[in-house]
């Protein structure tokens, strides 16, 4: 969710053709204007964040892209979900025509450079998280020799997105794409053995490049039985749509917290700490127009450096290990865990 202070950034998109995916969702391919075409380049595995009115709110939503980069246009792909107003909204409403406010292309769920150009490209997809996956996935079929192997999740055949274009790039990639399909409705949730059975399979696990993104427990899964397979964390990458709330002793030890010191903008503003609210929260109660976008712990938009006292974060899939080190935090995933805490956005 982008806040106030990016409202600059922000382009209208026009809505060229709705392409409806399933019964729950739709795929909006938009329009870019030539003059804000450099400025909505992007790379696979990318998200837009709109901005939309929906009964007098302004509210803010990230969307992953499903189009490549090598295409030539510019799609996002919103399923419906329970209590979910914005994507209920753009999946009862959108039609051609209609423009929708949309900020530049970010996140830092894409392709890594200097990898090997031989290793497979493993994919691990659940529901709606096939969407960054699908970008990635058409982004290496076209630009390298590199074989894509995907295990992709859903709780029934009928929720499928992109069961047809994935049948076609897979006639048309015999020899480079697999794709192996999990349905709930068969054999239940998606197991630890079901994904070592499919880890398995690959010649050389080791040089794999795995990307992950769909809900938490299956994230889980897949996560923590590559690390039991031997795959380097390094060459896991995720993407989360939504974060657990924080368990009760985690809310417990921001409890001793008192006070907030926030630095925006040359502004120093002092404010105390209500309990269980993250350090982007409490800037936001404070009236200061903190950066943000995700709020999932995946872009950095929200980054900011912790230079007195000290935070946990919740999760953390976009800051490196030294940055970390350095007291930087994600804000929107950052509990305070001392008496008095100081954040500096820079």
């Amino acid at each position: 969710m982008a806040d106030d202070s990016t409202t600059d950034a922000f382009a209208p998109l026009r809505i060229k053709r709705v392409v409806h995916e399933t019964s729950d969702a739709v795929s909006l391919v938009l329009d870019v204007p030539e003059e804000c075409s450099r400025r909505y380049r992007y790379e696979a595995g990318q998200y837009l964040t709109l901005r939309v009115d929906v009964d007098g709110q302004d509210l803010r939503r990230c969307y992953s892209m499903s189009s490549a980069p090598v295409e030539d246009e510019l799609r996002i792909t919103v399923k419906r979900d329970p209590g979910g107003v914005v994507s209920n909204w753009i999946n009862d409403t959108a039609v051609a025509g209609v423009e929708l406010q949309a900020a530049p292309p970010e996140g830092r769920f894409f392709l890594r450079e200097g990898l090997s150009e031989t290793g497979e490209l493993v994919a691990f997809a659940g529901g709606s998280g096939i969407t960054p996956i699908m970008s990635l996935i058409r982004t290496v079929l076209a630009g390298s020799d590199r074989r894509v192997r995907l295990f992709y999740a859903n709780r029934a055949r009928d929720s499928v997105i992109f069961s047809e274009a994935l049948a076609h790039l897979a006639e048309l990639n015999p020899d480079r794409l697999v794709v192996e399909n999990h349905y709930d409705e068969d054999g239940g949730v998606v197991t630890p053995v079901a994904i070592k059975s499919f880890v398995d399979a690959i010649a050389r696990a080791g040089d794999a490049d795995c990307y992950i993104c769909g809900p938490g427990p299956f994230m889980e899964t897949v996560e923590s039985t590559l690390c039991a397979a031997g795959v380097p964390p390094g060459q896991m990458h995720l993407e989360r749509f939504k974060v657990a709330a924080p368990s009760a002793q985690v809310t417990e030890d921001a409890a001793i917290c008192e006070e907030i010191v926030i630095e925006l903008d040359r502004t120093v503003t002092e404010t105390a700490y209500r309990r269980g609210e993250t350090l982007l929260q409490t800037a936001r109660m404070a009236g200061l127009k903190a950066p943000s976008s995700c709020e999932t712990g995946s872009c950095g938009t929200c980054m900011a450096r912790v230079v007195e006292g000290s935070a946990r974060m919740l999760n953390n899939d976009a800051l490196e290990e030294d940055e970390v080190a350095e007291g930087w935090v994600l804000t929107c995933q950052s509990l305070p865990t001392s008496r008095k805490v100081r954040v500096v956005y820079e």
